[in-house]
């Protein structure tokens, strides 16, 4: 499912990468610990996490993810959405928590 749909489905604010919203999502996955990120997600998925520090955009970027919701109405500060947009990683806000968003995310894309 392209990245697009899934964003008017769940209601995403995008912050960054609009030109990117083509992009087909293959999976998602949540989680907080950026250790965690790098050694389990894949490919394609998209990120759901509560962090919003810079390095998020990196671990996006070295796993080439779909991109990033981030949960709860938190808002990454302005260098973060600076690095988002400079890397190309789509920056989301959702105002669900992740658990909510998770289990929306699994009910479109299945995996």
């Amino acid at each position: 499912m392209k990245l697009k749909a899934i964003i008017e489905k769940l209601n995403l604010k995008v912050l960054t990468a609009q030109e990117k919203l083509d992009k087909e999502v293959t999976g998602g996955y949540t989680s907080d610990l950026l250790s965690d990120v790098i050694a389990n997600s894949k490919e394609g998925d998209l990120w759901i996490t509560l962090q919003t520090h810079q390095n998020i955009i990196a671990v996006a970027k070295l796993k080439d993810l779909a991109g990033i919701v981030i949960v709860s109405n938190r808002e990454p500060d302005e260098d973060t959405q600076k690095k988002a947009q400079e890397e190309s990683v789509p920056l989301m806000i959702s105002g669900e928590r992740a658990f909510e968003i998770s289990g929306k995310l699994y009910g479109l894309i299945g995996s």
